[in-house]
C-alpha cells in the first residue's frame, strides 16, 4: 500500500533530480550552448536543458517504484531525444508521414521514435501485468500516453500542465499507482515554471518521458476495464492528433506567463 510518505518521496525525488540536473547541464552545456538552444513557437530562444532533466528525474523516481516503469520512461525519453537531435528541422508530422517515408525506404527519426517507444511500452506492459490481453492493453496505454503528452506540447506549459492535471487524481489511489503518479507530477511540476515562462522547453525528450510516466501510473492502478477505457482514449487521441494539437494551441488565460 502506498503511504503519504511514499508519494511524497517519489514526488520530491523526481522534482529534485529534474531541477538539479537542469542546473548541472546549464552550467556545463555539453557540446556548447548552441546545441541546447531552440526557437519556440513565437520565435523566442529557449533552453533545452529541462528536456533530459525531466526524463531522468521521472525515470529514476518511477524506477524506484517499479523497474519496468523506469525502463519505459527512460526509453521514451531516449527515443524523444533522438528525434530532438536527428529530426530537428524535419517538417513531417504524425504517424502517417513517417510511415509513408518508411514505405519509401527512408527511416526517419519519427519512425525510430514510434517503434522504439512502442517496443519499450509493450515490454513494460508485459512486466507490469500478468495476463496477455492486459499486457497488450498496458503497452498501448503507456505508448499512447507518451504520444498524447507530446501532441499537446505545442505551447509553453501545456504538456507539463496536462501531466499535472491528469496525474493528480492518481495521487489519491493506493499502491504503486500513486507513487508512479507522484513521479510523473513531480518532474512536471519542476519544469512547469521555466516552461510556462518561455525560458525553457521540454521537447520530445521530456514530453514523451512524462507521458510514459503518466501511462505507467494508469497501468498500475487499473484492471482490464480501466485499461481498455484508457487504451481507447489514447488511440482516439492519436487518430485525431491534429485536432488534439489544435485544441492545445487555444489560449488559456490561466496559463499565460
Amino acid at each position: 500500500m502506498s503511504t503519504r510518505a511514499g508519494r511524497s518521496t517519489a514526488f520530491l525525488t523526481a522534482a529534485a533530480l529534474t531541477r538539479v540536473t537542469t542546473a548541472a547541464l546549464r552550467g556545463r552545456a555539453p557540446g556548447g550552448r548552441d546545441r541546447w538552444e531552440r526557437k519556440n513557437y513565437a520565435g523566442r530562444t529557449v533552453e533545452l536543458y529541462a528536456a533530459p532533466a525531466a526524463a531522468l528525474g521521472a525515470a529514476l523516481a518511477a524506477g524506484r517504484v517499479r523497474g519496468a516503469a523506469g525502463l519505459a520512461v527512460a526509453a521514451a525519453g531516449a527515443c524523444g531525444a533522438y528525434d530532438d537531435v536527428v529530426g530537428a528541422g524535419d517538417g513531417r508530422r504524425g504517424f502517417g508521414d513517417h510511415l509513408r517515408a518508411l514505405r519509401a525506404g527512408e527511416v526517419t527519426s519519427g519512425a525510430v521514435k514510434l517503434f522504439g517507444i512502442s517496443a519499450a511500452a509493450l515490454t513494460a506492459g508485459a512486466l507490469l501485468k500478468e495476463r496477455p490481453l492486459d499486457r497488450l492493453l498496458a503497452g498501448v496505454v503507456i505508448a499512447g500516453a507518451a504520444h498524447f503528452v507530446n501532441l499537446v506540447d505545442v505551447r509553453p506549459g501545456r504538456a507539463a500542465a496536462v501531466v499535472l492535471a491528469l496525474g493528480a487524481p492518481g495521487l489519491l489511489r493506493r499502491g504503486p499507482a500513486a507513487d508512479l503518479a507522484a513521479a510523473a507530477t513531480g518532474a512536471a511540476a519542476a519544469v512547469l515554471p521555466d516552461d510556462l515562462g518561455e525560458r525553457a522547453m521540454i521537447g520530445d525528450t521530456g514530453a514523451h518521458a512524462l507521458g510514459a510516466a503518466l501511462g505507467t501510473a494508469v497501468v498500475a492502478g487499473n484492471g482490464r476495464a480501466g485499461l481498455l477505457a484508457h487504451a481507447v482514449a489514447v488511440v482516439a487521441a492519436a487518430v485525431y492528433g491534429d485536432r488534439v494539437s489544435e485544441w492545445a494551441r487555444t489560449p488559456v488565460p490561466a496559463l499565460r506567463a
